[in-house]
């Protein structure tokens, strides 16, 4: 969440603070592969997240076979592998195209979407096959999510005490949140009808999904931790006060 935020932001002020929008090819291209590594890594990481939680409340017996330290291992070095290898493809494929319409990105960081519109030649047909390829792949992991929840709830509604039951959805809720606001706002971001698009609601949007999710995350997970509560309840209490 902390480099998916560094990578655009303190850019984007940069040049806010000395009125330019200027940015150097190779910065261009390490900013989007830095943003496609780290959010493709993060998306892993949240599917993996989500087997946890299924091994964690319906098979807790089998748990520390099934998620060991090996397989923890085994499975966070396949989300950076998943993450880098799929910022490498698109970086290389973006890059490759020649750039015949200006070199003006209309956003506030390089964005395939806004690269690709200043192509002209049909090579970018490409780039928008790898695009379609890891959005198929990335809708299979939010199948394997609703799924693994599927199993989830039902596991929790059997459990016979309130307490119980409230434990697993504390578990579960806050990667529930996170997942939820990750995913809604990328696709509102990506599969918006272009009858409403424009470069004020595209900036908006923009924000919405690279800004937005890495920014609250942090406090979404933490609002399990009891000494946060206080202290989030003590600031609210003495600002109404």
């Amino acid at each position: 969440d902390l480099g998916s935020i560094s990578t655009t932001l303190p850019k984007s002020m940069a040049n806010s603070l000395w009125n330019t929008r200027a940015i150097s090819f190779l910065g261009c291209a390490a900013q989007l592969f830095m943003f496609v590594f780290l959010l493709a890594a993060e998306y892993s990481m949240l599917t993996i997240m989500s087997y946890d939680r299924y091994v964690a409340i319906c098979k807790p017996l089998h748990y520390g076979t099934l998620l060991g330290s090996r397989a923890c291992v085994h499975m966070a070095a396949a989300a950076w592998a998943t993450g880098f290898l799929s910022a490498l493809l698109h970086t290389a494929n973006t890059f490759s195209l020649p750039l015949c319409k200006g070199n003006a990105v209309d956003q506030f960081f390089c964005e395939i979407p806004q690269i690709l519109k200043l192509s002209c030649s049909h090579s970018y047909l490409r780039e928008l096959g790898l695009v379609v390829v890891s959005a198929c792949l990335a809708f299979m992991c939010f199948i394997f999510i609703v799924v693994s929840y599927v199993q989830i709830f039902r596991a929790v509604l059997r459990i016979p005490s309130e307490q119980g039951r409230h434990k697993a959805f504390s578990t579960c809720l806050p990667h529930l949140a996170v997942v939820s606001l990750f995913i809604s706002t990328g696709m509102f971001a990506y599969l918006k009808p272009p009858s409403i698009s424009s470069p004020w609601l595209d900036l908006v949007v923009s924000v919405l999904y690279s800004v937005v999710p890495p920014a609250v995350n942090p406090l979404i997970y933490s609002m399990r931790n009891q000494e946060l509560q206080d202290s989030v309840w003590k600031l609210i209490t003495a600002l109404l006060q």
